[in-house]
């Protein structure tokens, strides 16, 4: 098809952006001129890719670390993150979309771009809404595992009215949240029954699932237009390992224990480091430690023998080659260790991270240890049981094809050009 202009809107984390990278670049390599409409902070990034960039705010520094634990608080981070952050800036938001879509042939919204979703929604230009996660759908018959309360979901098994009263229980709890989103919809002249945090996210036009299918199946009460796409991976902007010295960690000695925490939970890591060592060296067994920032890893110091430390690593070349993965459950993440085919440890801080690991208990393809409740004998304990249980590698090796054999980045540019097309 000719040349088309699309605005990638999407905010938060590196997970809340690569998936939209993997995309956007997809449809460049089709010949489209493709904006991505973000935080600033991840300007340098989009453009050394050779995509356009657009503001889309709030822009919030990296170094605003006290801002990021409270986002991921277990209890109130989501609320923190939607009142105290992203509902404050909608006006300014909205305005940045509208600059940003300007002349666009078609939007594609991330489930928090709200600024976006209500340029579309006010100009009428072509829109297609995007999820990362199963979780978005917030489905009674799929009910998700809220970071809050996650032994709720020993009930789910009760049947639908379980999952009605949970979905009805988080309308309730956000509805006193909406009144900054009621008054600037007010102010732009569109009906206020639209609820962002539930039907008002999801395009009449389309809705992409960034995920793939054999992660989560399609639900009854789904919106209708929904096509789920496979998992779109971008993992290459910085170079191959991390050093050679790692090349030579791995070449040294068994798989290890790999620990990481993404791109947010780092921030509330903790002891998260420090007790995964202790588990490994309980076991016996080497580790890898991603650790983003050094300074908040607390590790011992000097490490015990066996065990490798970098700032950062390619998932997509450290996870395959990793005894078990121990990780946060954030989307992004999740993906990459499935793809993976190994088994995993799965330590949800926050947000979609515990529905996440759930899938992934129930998939056969790893276990949940939450992580107040993650030392190292219980950690131990844990990839004990993934290591010695050979179910598990069975089930993330089955898994780790099927995600391979899906490439979510093209059905997901083939899917935007059919809506350009409709």
């Amino acid at each position: 098809m000719s040349p088309r202009r699309i605005v990638i809107a999407t905010w938060g984390s590196l997970g809340d952006l690569h998936p939209y990278l993997a995309v956007a670049l997809s449809l460049a390599a089709r010949g489209h001129r493709v904006t991505i409409a973000t935080s600033v902070v991840h300007q340098p990034k989009i453009e050394r890719e050779g995509l356009g960039f657009a503001l889309l705010g709030p822009h919030i520094p990296v170094t605003a670390t006290d801002l990021i634990r409270r986002s991921m608080d277990r209890f109130q981070g989501s609320e923190f993150l939607i009142r105290e952050i992203l509902f404050p800036y909608l006006s300014d938001a909205y305005a940045e979309a509208l600059r940003a879509i300007e002349g666009a042939d078609l939007v594609l919204t991330h489930s928090v771009a709200f600024g976006a979703q209500l340029a579309a929604e006010k100009t009428g230009i072509r829109w297609l809404s995007a999820v990362l996660a199963p979780v978005s759908f917030f489905s009674a018959y799929d009910p998700p595992v809220a970071s809050a309360f996650p032994s709720l979901a020993r009930m789910y098994p009760l049947g639908i009215r379980v999952g009605e009263a949970v979905v009805g229980l988080g309308r309730c709890v956000t509805e006193r949240w909406l009144e900054p989103v009621r008054r600037v919809r007010a102010g732009l002249g569109l009906r206020k029954e639209s609820n962002p945090l539930f039907e008002g996210q999801f395009s009449p036009q389309g809705t992409l699932a960034l995920f793939s299918r054999h992660f989560a199946a399609p639900q009854p009460d789904w919106p209708v237009t929904v096509h789920i796409t496979g998992f779109p991976f971008y993992d290459r902007e910085q170079p191959g390992m991390a050093s050679p010295a790692l090349e030579e960690f791995f070449a040294s000695g068994d798989p290890p224990i790999v620990f990481v925490l993404g791109s947010a939970a780092v921030f509330v890591a903790g002891d998260f480091y420090r007790q995964g060592v202790d588990a490994a060296v309980r076991l016996g067994r080497r580790a890898l430690v991603v650790v983003g920032d050094p300074e908040l890893s607390r590790l011992p110091q000097p490490l015990p023998p066996g065990v490798a430390v970098a700032a950062y690593a390619r998932y997509s070349e450290i996870f395959p080659r990793a005894a078990v993965n121990v990780h946060q459950g954030g989307i992004g993440t999740t993906a990459q260790a499935l793809r993976a085919g190994r088994p995993m440890l799965v330590v949800p801080y926050a947000h979609d991270q515990p529905d996440n690991a759930h899938r992934v208990q129930r998939l056969g393809a790893g276990r949940v240890l939450y992580r107040w409740r993650f030392r190292a004998l219980s950690a131990a304990r844990q990839i004990t049981t993934l290591l010695d249980d050979l179910a598990y590698a069975g089930a993330a090796a089955r898994i780790g094809g099927q995600i391979r054999s899906e490439d979510g980045a093209e059905n997901a540019a083939s899917a935007v050009e059919t809506a350009l097309t409709g």
